[in-house]
């Protein structure tokens, strides 16, 4: 084990250029962040589903386009590299607005799929690309060792907030929880980042 890192401050050429390092950083976060909930506002007045959702209805024609089985919930899990149980939220929400449906596999009658209706393919027809999408293409094009370097330090921000251990949802989509259309998030407050 090395020695323990100065919590002095850096100063010099050394210290402007972290400096700078730590501005472009948080610059891309607040963009990435920015762009999230722009697009999650903008579907939403414009079509009355949150971005997580019009995220989770493009998987889920994307999917039905690719193979004959419409995905499980883990599947569709995997195709919005989230977990489970933020995604069965999403699809009950689209289940009731009759955008979704359940059904039992054809070939597995223990096996749920999860497909998308008319009137969902109706609405995807007049909704954008969803940012999630495009962000997760982005990483997707990382070289490997890039995205390695990119999870290894995102980790260390995650771990430095203290939310390691808290679930993660799909972006503004919180579970039963959250700003209700038109308030503001109370951490985005906190943090100025309105």
């Amino acid at each position: 084990m090395g020695p323990p890192e100065s919590k002095e401050p850096v100063s010099g050429v050394e210290g402007e250029s972290v400096d700078s390092e730590i501005h472009a950083a948080m610059n891309a976060i607040r963009r990435i962040v920015r762009a999230l909930r722009l697009s999650s506002r903008a579907a939403e007045k414009a079509l009355g589903v949150s971005g997580a959702q019009l995220f989770v209805l493009q998987q889920l024609a994307e999917g039905a386009a690719r193979s004959d089985a419409a995905p499980s919930i883990a599947q569709l899990a995997d195709l919005t590299a989230t977990d489970p149980s933020s995604v069965s939220v999403v699809v009950s929400r689209l289940v009731a607005r009759g955008l979704a449906a359940r059904r039992s596999s054809k070939t597995d009658a223990r096996r749920a799929e999860v497909l998308i209706t008319p009137a969902g393919r109706a609405l995807l027809r007049k909704a954008p690309s969803p940012v999630q999408h495009r962000m997760l293409e982005g990483i997707a094009q990382l070289p490997p060792a890039r995205r390695r370097e990119l999870i290894a330090g995102l980790e260390v921000v995650v771990t430095a907030l203290g939310v390691a251990d808290q679930a993660a949802s799909m972006f503004f989509e919180e579970e039963g929880e959250g700003p209700a259309s038109g308030e503001e998030d109370e951490s985005l407050v906190a943090s100025g980042e309105r």
